[in-house]
């Protein structure tokens, strides 16, 4: 439930593309972020940084699409994003000397620092790469390639990722004797 809720906004992006184009669904895109924020404050009192990140580069980027009329913006948008991650991953482990996957992932699995390393680095190089891939999407191939790409494409990367990595950090997970 979580993960279609963090990619609610994408969905709604692709509906209404399908339905209006690139203007409209750039202005439902920012529309369903700003609600998707409201709706995690009220339920959780919180919202967690990701998300906050998200809602600033759509908010400027899909801002400029639509004040500028030019749907590059809108384009960059993942590519700015997935890069924002990348750096933040990367520089907290070079520069701040905190591996940010095990900040996020330490109370749910215990793992030796060098297998941390190795996920967090791998995080910052998938998102490296999504954000590559999306500018090359974006500047090859029409919107509509670009748009479902957006979706089934850069979705479909982070589950086979995900799925990679789960397989790689199972060999720490402590299995109880069942009696």
């Amino acid at each position: 439930m979580k993960f279609l809720f963090e990619i609610f906004p994408v969905f709604i992006f692709f509906i209404a593309f399908k339905f209006k184009g690139i203007f409209f669904a750039t202005a439902i895109a920012i529309v369903a972020s700003i609600l998707q924020i409201a709706f995690s404050y009220l339920k959780n009192k919180k919202v967690e940084t990701p998300m906050i990140i998200s809602l600033v580069v759509i908010i400027i980027f899909g801002g400029a699409t639509l004040i500028l009329h030019n749907e590059i913006f809108i384009k960059w948008k993942p590519t700015i994003l997935y890069g924002i991650f990348s750096l933040i991953i990367f520089a907290g482990r070079i520069f701040f000397s905190k591996n940010i996957m095990k900040v996020l992932l330490d109370s749910k699995i215990s793992m030796p620092d060098d297998a941390w390393d190795r996920i967090n680095y791998s995080w910052a190089g998938f998102f490296a790469f999504v954000a590559a891939a999306n500018i090359f999407v974006a500047y090859h191939f029409s919107t509509e390639v670009w748009v479902n790409f957006k979706l089934f494409g850069i979705m479909g990367l982070m589950f086979a990722f995900a799925i990679v990595q789960a397989l790689f950090m199972s060999k720490y997970v402590e299995v109880g004797d069942s009696e």
